[in-house]
């Protein structure tokens, strides 16, 4: 049996890392080819950004995740009038917002929504010129996902991942076209990116309009019934909200951070903060893969009843991550230097703060991966409220840690995250204790 789940741990762990890779790289890459070609502030001001990618992104969950379930849970039931009905519903509903967002946050008030996000005055430019274009693209943002989720729940993942490479592929490409062959600027990279959105939106509509060899046509189409609408929409947000919850923790910690970040360390403060925000998206990589794989192949174990089973999935998942993070770790200590110029700090104050937020910063996402995988154990095992606890304590502990080491311990403000991090390890390990949990299958 050992060599059965070995086989299918490792048959499902590369494959979802080859998914995550292409969107680590993207965002990685892309932070690369703008440090490199225009200037380490640009950098910073895409991470400034951020949070607006990140509530456009709780768009999506609120809408679309929900959905998706509801559509599956449809879907297994035979009931193709339902899924057409909540498919269209959500699709209409999440382009409706986007589109919303798009005249309201880049028609109307782009000036404000940068300033609100960016307060100095040598960045404001950089980032509004970037979050101008990424409000007035969200749309082609929250149909890319949405359509991957519902393409993925009618049987066609494999399409979904070709869509998903091929449009960050097309993203760092037409970075180098916009921004440097036709002088656009960091505007070029915002614009990069929402049209690398629209070449894979292309790509997944290709799912309805070719059919598949051997099978029925998608019973996903449009249904623009309104009988039972405001009720749809409410079953479709009362579903996806539990997910959507953690993302508005993520985008106010975003916020937060970035605001802290740059009003008490400035410009070389804001720029270190954004290389190790591109450093946790190699960490992700590992932690996604991980993670998809515990709950697809551990999922398939608990269906069977087998706690054997489910057990060594865990402990393959923990020693994965133990030797990712390790090599990962390493590479940073030994490298810092050559990380911080890879995205374009040139500047003598960008390099020494750099370097020095890097090396704790490595540290700092070792414990964050293991709570990570930690909470999808307890999903797992179906103790939810541990793991909805696990999920807002990520975000919302930082916050508080990082306000107050700003104001009594500046120097030692880049360990905010590692100390918020070992307060929640704490904090779960005491609740756990306190309330008798167990990871077995009986006692579900």
């Amino acid at each position: 049996m050992k060599q059965q789940i070995d086989k299918s741990f490792y048959s499902y762990l590369w494959a979802y890392i080859l998914v995550a890779l292409s969107a680590c790289m993207g965002n990685v890459v892309d932070g690369i080819i703008v440090g490199n070609l225009i200037s380490g502030d640009a950098v910073s001001a895409i991470n400034l950004s951020k949070p607006i990618n990140q509530f456009i992104f709780t768009i999506h969950l609120l809408i679309n995740a929900g959905a998706g379930m509801l559509v599956a849970y449809a879907l297994g039931k035979n009931d193709s009038t339902e899924a057409r009905r909540l498919f269209s519903r959500a699709l209409t509903l999440s382009v409706g917002l986007g589109f919303t967002l798009a005249i309201v946050g880049g028609l109307l008030l782009p000036g404000a929504t940068a300033r609100w996000l960016c307060n100095n005055e040598q960045l404001l430019p950089l980032a509004s010129d970037y979050m101008r274009i990424l409000l007035l693209g969200n749309p082609a943002f929250i149909l890319m996902w949405g359509l991957s989720t519902m393409v993925g729940v009618d049987g066609s993942p494999k399409l979904v991942s070709m869509a998903v490479i091929i449009d960050n592929v097309a993203n760092l490409l037409l970075d180098i076209v916009f921004i440097q062959w036709l002088g656009w600027g960091i505007a070029g990279s915002s614009a990069a990116t929402v049209v690398g959105h629209l070449i894979g939106i292309g790509i997944l509509l290709t799912h309805w309009l070719t059919p598949r060899a051997g099978q029925a046509p998608s019973p996903l189409r449009l249904d623009l019934a309104t009988d039972g609408l405001l009720i749809s929409w409410r079953r479709i947000v009362s579903q996806g909200a539990p997910l959507a919850i953690a993302s508005i923790c993520l985008t106010l910690l975003l916020f937060s951070a970035n605001s802290i970040v740059l009003d008490n360390f400035g410009r070389a403060g804001i720029f270190a903060f954004s290389v190790c925000m591109n450093l946790l998206q190699i960490y992700n990589l590992f932690v996604s893969g991980t993670c998809q794989t515990l709950q697809s192949l551990g999922a398939i174990h608990v269906g069977q009843g087998d706690n054997d089973g489910v057990r060594i999935i865990v402990r393959k998942a923990f020693r994965f991550i133990s030797i990712a993070m390790a090599t990962t770790c390493l590479v940073v200590w030994i490298f810092p230097t050559d990380i911080v110029q890879l995205f374009g700090g040139r500047e003598e104050s960008f390099v020494s703060e750099g370097v020095r937020a890097l090396r704790i910063f490595a540290l700092s996402f070792i414990p964050f991966c293991y709570i990570y995988v930690l909470m999808i154990v307890y999903k797992l095992y179906h103790h939810h409220s541990m793991a909805l606890f696990i999920s807002l304590a990520l975000s919302l502990t930082v916050i508080p840690v990082l306000w107050a080491m700003a104001r009594w311990l500046p120097d030692y403000f880049w360990y905010s995250y590692l100390i918020a991090y070992m307060i929640e390890a704490v904090a779960i390990f005491l609740i756990h204790k306190g309330r008798h949990l167990r990871f077995e299958l009986s006692g579900q």
